[in-house]
């Protein structure tokens, strides 16, 4: 459960003045609290102590809040105000749908367009994430380096209309695919599925890898979708 304040829950700093708009930083530094999981899912985003904790304006703090409801990660309560979203049963079915499509689509750009040596990072990303899912690390961890896979992918895939959304919904799912990885067993069934699709990859054999990227999305959308189910049963 989330703590009675942000202070307790995520350590801020004040946001530094750099080259980069005020605004688009404090959005940065709220969007990856919130994939860290420094700010969970329902927990209240309190104008004020957001104010005291980043060391910004109340319009900085409301336009930002704005620009993450709109990319699903905030949502915004009548007589509440913004807390972090957590994705309903069904929502959470189709986000998962739209990923899989976009994540066997980007598998299938990366055969076309990747070079050999794009394919060779891509397998050494499959075996940093190995060590890291037999070290014992934890979710946290184990989601970075699953995140090095799949920059080397977006990478080699060339393709950034599709990188920009795949981003967008991976973000929503954040916590979800956090969930199915701490399944017992599930991370090390990842390890068997990447390579597996790695070797496909390795073969240019595009309709391969891409079917086993879906099935990947889909097993992990199976697990993550019976927790929601479970702590949510209306």
């Amino acid at each position: 459960m989330p703590g009675n304040s942000l202070a307790e829950s995520w350590p801020a700093a004040p946001v530094g003045r750099t080259a980069a708009p005020l605004r688009e930083q404090v959005i940065a530094t709220l969007r990856q609290a919130i994939l860290d999981f420094h700010l969970v899912p329902g927990q209240r985003l309190v104008e004020r102590e957001l104010i005291e904790n980043l060391g910004v304006s109340r319009t900085t703090i409301r336009e930002a809040l704005r620009e993450l409801a709109s990319e699903g990660l905030v949502t915004v309560v009548p007589q509440r105000g913004a807390i972090v979203s957590a994705p309903s049963l069904e929502d959470a079915t189709d986000l998962y749908e739209v990923r899989a499509s976009l994540e066997s689509l980007m598998v299938q750009r990366f055969v076309e367009r990747a070079s050999d040596d794009q394919v060779e990072q891509l397998s050494r990303t499959v075996g940093g994430f190995a060590d890291v899912v037999n070290s014992g690390a934890e979710v946290r961890e184990i989601l970075a380096a699953k995140s090095k896979f799949y920059a080397v992918l977006t990478a080699g895939a060339s393709c950034n209309a599709v990188q920009q959304l795949l981003e967008a919904i991976q973000a929503r799912v954040q916590a979800l695919r956090a969930t199915s990885l701490a399944e017992p067993g599930r991370a090390h069934a990842v390890v068997d599925e990447l390579e597996a699709i790695v070797a496909a990859i390795r073969a240019r054999d595009a309709a391969r890898a891409s079917a086993l990227m879906s099935d990947h999305v889909r097993t992990a959308a199976h697990t993550a979708l019976a927790h929601l189910k479970n702590a949510d049963p209306a």
